[in-house]
């Protein structure tokens, strides 16, 4: 793996001042300090959602791995961000077509290289599809998850099988999971209210936040993930003031973040988790 990136962030324990903790639920487990999540790894320089991946986003200080959950025909869950394997594999369909051994057979690396010859590894090719299981058994309580589940309507068991699986691998207090779905998170509460959740938001224009969508969201979730390009001031104010988390996706840029942790959000997601470090550090 390479070593040339090896710089970690300086900015886990940033802690935004004068932030109330979120009400419901209130995992003793997390704070509102200041997190960086490795957007599906180290995704910059290395095939996203691979072992390969999550384990470089480690190595640079990203404080949690980003995990998105795909499920095989029969019934594993599996790290892919896409519907289809087309774009990450040499594969083609969709994951559901798959079983997990024919998953297995695809190259989950190369297409890396082709695409980003300036960080490309020839250990990038053939890389597997991990299991979530395969990831708990690897990383084990040396990480923290950021979970997402995808698809639950075409995945009604999801959230009962990632919630197995973190219970048998005693992960419940390592584990943050994140949906669009406010059906799949509303269903991973009531089974395990201990989990902190975060409900994900995909707005297509400048975002308003009202008392009614606090109230809903402080129901079930410990925070909200906003497109960060959608998002402004008086709304990550009037997020923190009702307690709730702010964790924006993506943020790959300096500038973006000075912005951002002045407005107050409590952690982004990246595909770089070294070079805003070395750029807030000057």
């Amino acid at each position: 793996m390479k070593k040339k990136i090896i710089l970690a962030w300086v900015l886990l324990l940033y802690v935004n001042g004068g932030c109330s903790k979120s009400v419901t639920p209130n995992p003793s487990s997390f704070s509102d300090s200041f997190i960086v999540i490795g957007h599906r790894g180290a995704s910059a320089y290395a095939p996203e959602h691979t072992i390969i991946s999550y384990q470089l986003a480690y190595e640079l200080g990203a404080d949690f791995i980003e995990i998105d959950l795909q499920m095989t025909k029969d019934g594993v869950l599996v790290a892919m961000h896409d519907n289809t394997v087309d774009r990450t594999t040499n594969g083609n369909g969709s994951v559901e077509s798959h079983s997990v051994e024919e998953l297995k057979r695809l190259d989950a690396g190369s297409w890396f290289n082709k695409n980003f010859p300036l960080y490309a590894d020839s250990e990038y090719e053939f890389l597997t599809v991990p299991t979530l299981e395969e990831i708990f058994a690897y990383f084990g309580k040396e990480v923290n998850y950021y979970i997402e589940t995808k698809s639950p309507d075409k995945y009604p068991d999801m959230e009962e099988k990632l919630i197995q699986l973190i219970r048998k691998n005693d992960l419940i207090e390592k584990v943050i999971i994140q949906s669009f779905s406010e059906k799949s998170l509303i269903q991973i509460h009531a089974a395990e209210p201990r989990i902190p959740l975060i409900q994900l938001l995909s707005y297509q224009s400048p975002a308003k936040i009202t008392e009614s969508d606090i109230i809903k969201w402080k129901e079930y979730a410990a925070g909200i993930g906003p497109n960060y390009q959608m998002i402004d001031k008086a709304y990550v104010k009037a997020a923190r003031r009702a307690g709730l988390l702010v964790h924006p996706y993506t943020v790959n840029s300096k500038k973006d973040l000075d912005r951002l942790m002045k407005w107050g959000v409590t952690g982004v997601f990246t595909d770089f988790a070294d070079s805003l470090s070395e750029e807030w550090k000057k």
